[in-house]
């Protein structure tokens, strides 16, 4: 107010009017309406705009994944690796092995899971997701 003589505005204030900055403009109800409206279609178009660019950037790289993405399929009989994870037992010194001993697929179920057996036809209840297994060459 000291500097310029007037108060400070918010932009957001300025591209679509109060009515503080409607009186120092002096405009009239017809042209604050027309001004109005313009902002809220310019506001409009914007939003849509970049809602298509996102579309075209997930579509960009869901395509860039892919391209490298290969399919991982197991069968029953299958012999698998399950990897070891932090909160296991199996996991507490610096030189113990990533995956545990050779697992056999029970069943293949939906959305990439497995139901593993031991080696000794044990099987397990909780189903495992493809990237917690590997497949086992022997």
């Amino acid at each position: 107010m000291l500097v310029y003589s007037t108060e400070v505005a918010i932009p957001a204030v300025v591209e679509i009017p109060s009515l503080r900055v409607i009186q120092e403009a002096e405009l009239s109800d017809a042209e604050w309406i027309r001004s109005f409206y313009e902002q809220l279609s310019l506001i409009n178009g914007k939003r849509i705009n970049a809602v298509c660019h996102s579309r075209l950037y997930q579509n960009r790289m869901s395509r860039a994944f892919n391209k490298r993405f290969k399919p991982r399929r197991f069968a029953p009989g299958q012999l698998v690796l399950k990897k070891i994870f932090p909160h296991q037992d199996e996991a507490k010194r610096k030189s113990s092995p990533n995956w545990q001993d050779p697992y056999m697929v029970h069943r293949v179920l939906t959305e990439g899971a497995l139901i593993l057996a031991e080696m000794d036809r044990e099987v397990w209840p909780k189903p495992i997701y493809l990237d917690a297994v590997k497949r086992y060459y022997a």
